[in-house]
């Protein structure tokens, strides 16, 4: 990467952390997927209740595997042979996790976090229960503000990931939001995180590099 362009991209991530720590998000920047498990590391301490959000991130970084493998009470929404009341139980008992592992679809660089779920069970975690919400994102998820974090989900997230789910959805076919009325629609719960009233409770680690959807 040319060293002005990365000058550039580095004051971008400077802003968003500073703005996330602003609203009492804590803010961590790791370079690759090593650093990040070592930083995760020492978020989270053996013995406790871990669980995650559905996310292509937390795959492409390895932290599903190192739930897995790790010392913890890993509540495994990805584990072989779940049926829809085992995922329901899952869901509800996250709630009380020491630990929620998630990504999200944008953070703004004014420090907000701005998310789509399906049936809100990702978003509504993140807003209450878990005692530590962490979040972990790639350069990519950063935006400007709301308005391109709006544009980012329905041109590039929403269509991509409805395109992976196998969704009968119009932006699985065309590849962008046509703001449909689906039955297999998955953006129905909008949640924009402008603050974090106990401060620390949710953290962001940006990782260098592109990630997820």
């Amino acid at each position: 990467m040319d060293n002005n362009i990365k000058w550039v991209e580095e004051q971008k991530i400077k802003r968003t952390m500073e703005n996330l720590e602003k609203n009492n998000i804590e803010a961590y920047f790791v370079e690759d997927n090593s650093e990040l498990i070592e930083k995760i590391s020492e978020l989270v301490k053996e013995g406790d209740t871990v669980s995650v959000g559905g996310s292509m991130t937390l795959f492409e970084t390895g932290v599903i595997e190192f739930l897995r493998k790790g010392d913890f009470n890993y509540l495994d929404r990805y584990a072989e042979g779940l049926k829809g009341d085992d995922l329901k139980d899952i869901y509800r008992k996250t709630f009380s996790a020491d630990a929620y592992f998630v990504s999200s679809n944008a953070v703004t660089e004014k420090g907000e976090l701005y998310n789509v779920d399906g049936n809100g069970n990702r978003v509504a975690a993140m807003i209450y229960g878990p005692d530590n919400v962490i979040v972990i994102v790639g350069v990519n998820k950063i935006v400007r503000d709301v308005q391109e974090a709006i544009a980012r989900n329905r041109e590039y997230a929403a269509p991509a990931n409805a395109k992976r789910l196998n969704r009968e959805t119009p932006c699985a076919k065309i590849g962008y939001c046509m703001d449909c009325n689906s039955k297999e629609r998955i953006c129905n719960d909008y949640v924009l995180i402008r603050r974090q009233g106990q401060k620390g409770r949710i953290k962001v680690i940006i990782v260098g590099k592109e990630l997820g959807y």
